[in-house]
Formats: structure tokens, sequence, C-alpha cells
């Protein structure tokens, strides 16, 4: 065999190899991924272990080639800002958020790419540049959708009639409960109802926050689901039935606490498609490249036994609508 002909097999075989090495290296990498939520590690059911059980079924294995680094800000904002510069040092190749968090881990770092989930609207918060274009290095699911807050209004004066005042109980340090009561103050002008805003900034503050609606003539309570209202949930529920206010919220759990009824996207699930995020940056696409998904699907979710404990009969046009009726 001459030595061209040596030549040109050595290199068709360099060729041959590089891509076989490369994606050998990549299989044999095991990824850091970060995850910071703003709220209490009481939410892990229903927000980290999704996003744990979504990445399970799409290949990733703890202690194989997943290493999962969870943080919770336990409500604090501060701790919040320092749990993502602490996930940035650890050099994580992608941070998950949820809700607030994603603004946290945004003002850390430009470079990490981040996948938000729950944000409120991304766009008006400037996370992104727009939900079709991202830029930069934060995508993910926005769970913002048109008239959202003001459905759950509609849903609670068709659910029972005769409301005329109802409370908005919201946590003054989200930004997206803000976005949520304008529009819902929007919705109450047509429906004739009117509206008391009730805004909290710690959990110390929704006993009396409570307790306001019911002495302001409330016949019924919005509850706007951040994680501070997530965490105490079932106080809130409790407390609002103990003073005989209708509760509507835009996640199913609140119905499940106490609630009379729920309207909204599926939380849990959105923590579980989160992973497929992870996955196509994990792979090489970048954030900016990846439109940010609005929700499509809703759950509404009717607690009739809270019902007739409140002396009300659900009607039949509401259970028709229902995803989950609990008896």
């Amino acid at each position: 065999m001459n030595s061209r002909r040596k030549l040109v097999i050595a290199l068709g075989a360099g060729a041959l190899a590089t891509p076989f090495a490369s994606f050998a290296q990549q299989q044999g990498k095991v990824w850091r991924v970060g995850y910071l939520h703003p709220g209490s590690a009481a939410l892990a059911p229903i927000r980290f272990e999704p996003l744990r059980q979504g990445l399970q079924a799409l290949g990733y294995v703890e202690g194989r080639n997943l290493v999962l680094e969870s943080r919770w800000g336990e409500g604090n904002m501060d701790r919040l800002r320092a749990l993502a510069a602490e996930l940035v040092e650890l050099k994580v190749e992608v941070i998950v958020t949820g809700g607030a968090a994603a603004q946290a881990a945004r003002n850390a770092t430009a470079l990490v790419p981040i996948v938000m989930v729950d944000p409120g609207d991304p766009v008006r918060t400037k996370l992104v540049a727009s939900l079709a274009r991202p830029g930069g290095n934060v995508t993910g699911l926005s769970s913002a959708a048109p008239d959202l807050a003001a459905k759950q209004l509609q849903l609670l004066k068709e659910a029972v009639p005769s409301v005329t005042r109802v409370g908005f109980l919201w946590n003054a340090n989200a930004s997206a409960g803000a976005l949520a009561l304008a529009e819902t103050e929007k919705a109450a002008a047509v429906l004739n109802v009117r509206l008391q805003p009730m805004e909290v900034r710690q959990a110390n503050d929704l006993d009396e926050a409570v307790a306001s609606i019911a002495r302001g003539k409330g016949d019924a309570i919005i509850v706007f689901a951040d994680p501070l209202m997530f965490t105490h949930r079932q106080r809130i529920m409790e407390m609002a039935a103990q003073r005989g206010l209708v509760a509507v919220s835009g996640a199913r759990e609140f119905a499940e606490a106490g609630g009379m009824m729920s309207y909204g996207p599926s939380f849990p699930e959105m923590f579980r498609h989160a992973a497929t995020y992870v996955d196509k940056i994990l792979k090489g696409v970048k954030p900016a490249d990846l439109p940010v998904e609005q929700p499509t699907k809703f759950e509404m979710v009717v607690n009739v036994k809270t019902a007739k404990a409140l002396g009300l009969r659900i009607p039949d046009s509401i259970l028709v609508q229902a995803t989950k009726v609990i008896e």
C-alpha cells in the first residue's frame, strides 16, 4: 500500500472516529441542572418532583448522568438573589426557575441558560424580548394567558350569581399579581362586581387580610396563586370558609385544599414540560431560539363539598365545564 493511499485511509478513519468519540463523550457526561424557587420546599411535590419526573422520562437519571441542585427562597427575595448567585458559582448548565425566581436568576447571569416556569408576563417584566423570539438566555413557559383573570371572575359570577363584592388577595412582592389585579378590575367593571384588593407581603398579613375582606361585606375571595399563597393555601381556604367566603383561585391545589373552585393551567404539568426545554438546551439549542410557550390547556376543579358547606348549589352549567369535581 503506497503512502498516499495510507493517508487517505487514515483521514477517513479519523473523520468517522470523531463523531463517535464526541457522542461517547456526551453519553458519559454528568449534567448539572439548577432549580430555583421563591417558595418553600414544602412545594416540592407539585413543583420540583414533576420536573424530576420529566427529566427521568427523557433519560436523565440522578446519580448516573444528572445532578439536580435545588434551592428554595422561603419567601425571602434577598435570599433568592444569593441562591441564584450560588447556582451560577456551581457552574450548572441550566437553571429552572419558578415564579419570581426567574428575575433573580436573570440578574445573576446573562450566560447560563434559564428555563422559567410561571413567571407571569415575561414580556411586560422584560425577561424576554418577545414570546416568539426571547433573545438572551431566558426561555420557558408562561402561565399568563389573555383574559385568564377575567375568566376566573366570570366563572365565580356564573357559579354564584348573587356575588357582588369580591376580595382579591395578592402578594405585593410578586409583579405578576399586580398584572392579574389590573385584569380582574377591568372584568369586575363589566360584570358589575365591586372588587376589594387586599395586598399582603408576608404570611403574618394573611389573617388580617382575609378578615378585612369579610368585614367589608365580601361575598367571595379570589386568591392569586403565587408561592406565598401556595405555601399557606390550606390556612387561607380554612379562614375563607370560617367567614363564609366563596374562595376561587387559578390553581387546582387551592380547590383541593377546600376552595370552592379553581380555573387555570396545571402547574405540575408545566414543570414536567419544562424538562423538554432543559433537554433541548443540553443538546445544544440556544434559549434564544426556543419560543416561550403560553398555556393552551386549562383545568377547572369544582369542590361541591365546600359549596354545600357554604349552603350553595353549583349550577349544572359550571359542573359540565369541570375537569374534576370533588364530592
